[in-house]
């Protein structure tokens, strides 16, 4: 598979330098311009598969560079992004050929998720072996399970209409792809998908982003600023986790629902607005309407086209076709051989219950790849937490190995995590955020064991260390 190359317009120079690195490690050659004279200039003395461009950059902004790259070569993909979205923006975009148009925070997934697939539909990304073997599954969704086979033709079925659509199911399920494979397969697909994680964005800061707000409105509103709600229009909304809304602002969401206008904070008239609702949530929503915490007429207004999506553990036939496909990409990432799995490998994976499901399983294989020297994935690279098994006993033929801990070269738990940790961060060149999601922890826990390691006198690479580890 070749390289694609990237171009990435910002003129913040810490979001430009995080998102190359992020899209470097994604196995992507990536070149990027801190404003939109030098990211032409750029394009026009190199080839590109795709661009990444903010909105707002000195000079000449976003919109102008998508329309210099589209007279240069109109069939290369631009991704605009922003933090100051406005629905006349938005639409500026898709009329000008934007490939998609997204709102700033956003995930790193999210983006190269939205990258790999507007570079598919230009023909420049490859078809992997198991799409053309499972030709049944749907692009960025992998599955050889038939319950969720028949999930997605119940979804791909009502993806037509404008019905709301109630996805329930655990962290790591998927829910936010079922999401997106609902929006590919309407015919609203060339709109912006626009989705709010309910839950990281606090209480009090929701409802003006769900709805805007006018200039003046609050402290510190000094520009007119529109919602979700509004860059939406004429797409598809993804109100990720329902079930951390508060309740009063629930009561806002359901009128806007019914009445297809949002309220802008601080405006005089309601603005009209065309939006599918899809809500995501892993909580028991019977159970927060029994405890006050939701309110039952917005859970039977979502839930028209009701959607469960089973946990890992329940689709056992997933994990091993999950876990090749995430062995390849990893192994791509990381310019190495691809190793195979021994069948005490398979074996092992397909009896672990996988509390965090399809997340987890990505995670543990990132970690074998990393952690394998040879050409087989052994039992040993998986690290599995014990507690994660369901009760069984090996039969005597099932020659199961034991975790290797002595390649650590550690006597005490405390030597096998230091030595453990310092592996990931040395074979992932110190990208601490990288190891920190490998091995399952938080970046901030990372943090505190290396400055735990540096004042006990534990060495490593001081590029590791970025000083103090602010």
């Amino acid at each position: 598979m070749n390289t694609k190359s990237i171009l990435i317009v910002d003129d913040e120079q810490s979001l430009r330098t995080t998102l190359a690195e992020n899209l470097t490690d994604g196995g992507y050659a990536v070149e990027t311009a801190g404003d939109g004279v030098e990211a032409l200039k750029k394009f026009e003395n190199a080839s590109f598969e795709a661009v990444i461009t903010d909105v707002r950059l000195p000079g000449m902004n976003g919109i102008d560079v998508l329309r210099g790259v589209k007279k240069i070569s109109l069939k290369t993909p631009v991704i605009v992004i922003t933090g100051y979205g406005t629905v006349d923006t938005a639409v500026e975009a898709m009329k000008e050929g934007a490939a998609d148009f997204m709102m700033k925070p956003f995930s790193f997934d999210h983006i190269e998720m939205i990258l790999r697939d507007v570079l598919r539909k230009n023909g420049t990304e490859e078809v992997s072996e198991l799409e053309v073997c499972e030709p049944s599954r749907e692009k960025s969704f992998i599955t050889g399970d038939d319950r969720m086979k028949n999930l997605l033709t119940l979804l791909k079925n009502v993806a037509g209409s404008s019905a709301s659509i109630l996805i329930q199911g655990e962290s790591g399920t998927g829910k936010e792809l079922l999401a997106r494979y609902v929006h590919k397969h309407s015919s609203r697909a060339r709109m912006p998908f626009v989705a709010v994680n309910c839950a990281a964005i606090p209480h009090h800061l929701l409802e003006s982003e769900m709805f805007g707000y006018e200039k003046g409105a609050f402290t510190g509103a000094s520009m007119r600023r529109a919602g979700k709600f509004e860059l939406a229009s004429g797409g598809t909304l993804l109100l990720d986790e329902i079930g951390e809304m508060d309740i009063q602002l629930q009561a806002k969401l359901l009128r806007v629902i019914q009445e297809s206008e949002v309220d802008r904070l601080g405006a005089k008239e309601p603005v009209p607005v065309d939006v599918r609702i899809i809500a995501t949530t892993n909580a028991d929503i019977k159970a927060c309407i029994r405890e006050n915490k939701f309110r039952s007429d917005l859970y039977y207004r979502l839930n028209v086209v009701p959607v469960t999506v089973p946990p890992l553990r329940s689709r056992r036939g997933d994990i091993a076709v999950l876990a090749a496909h995430f062995l390849r990409k990893y192994s791509r990432v990381n310019k190495k051989k691809r190793p195979t799995m021994s069948k005490e490998t398979v074996r092992l994976l397909e009896r672990y219950e996988w509390p965090g499901n399809v997340r987890e399983l990505e995670n543990v294989m990132e970690r074998s790849v990393l952690l394998c020297d040879g050409d087989v994935i052994q039992s040993g690279h998986l690290c599995l937490e014990q507690d994660g098994f369901a009760p069984s006993v090996p039969s005597d033929n099932d020659d199961v190995p034991t975790v290797d801990v002595t390649r650590f070269d550690g006597s005490t738990l405390r030597d096998v995590e230091r030595n453990l940790i310092f592996e990931t961060l040395i074979r992932v060149n110190g990208n601490r955020t990288r190891a920190s999601e490998i091995l399952g922890i938080s970046v901030r826990t990372m943090r505190n064991k290396l400055n735990e390691y540096k004042r006990d006198g534990d060495m490593i690479e001081s590029a590791m260390w970025d000083g103090d580890l602010p």
